[in-house]
């Protein structure tokens, strides 16, 4: 199986930030991960430090 993060990197504070935004948003996902249940079909809506949605978190098969 997969773990997929999937970002828009055009939109708010990505769009503004495109180095330290997606950092801010790793970060955060490699402290929280182990708080999801890492199985086929989970997923997470992803957002920026605006509190857009910039995308997913998802886990897939392979």
């Amino acid at each position: 199986m997969k773990s997929v993060l999937e970002v828009t990197l055009d939109e708010g504070a990505l769009k503004d930030d495109p180095a330290g935004e997606p950092g801010r948003i790793l970060r955060y996902w490699a402290g929280h991960v182990r708080h999801c249940p890492l199985r086929p079909g989970d997923r997470s809506d992803v957002y920026e430090s605006g509190y857009r949605d910039v995308g997913e978190r998802r886990v897939v098969d392979s």
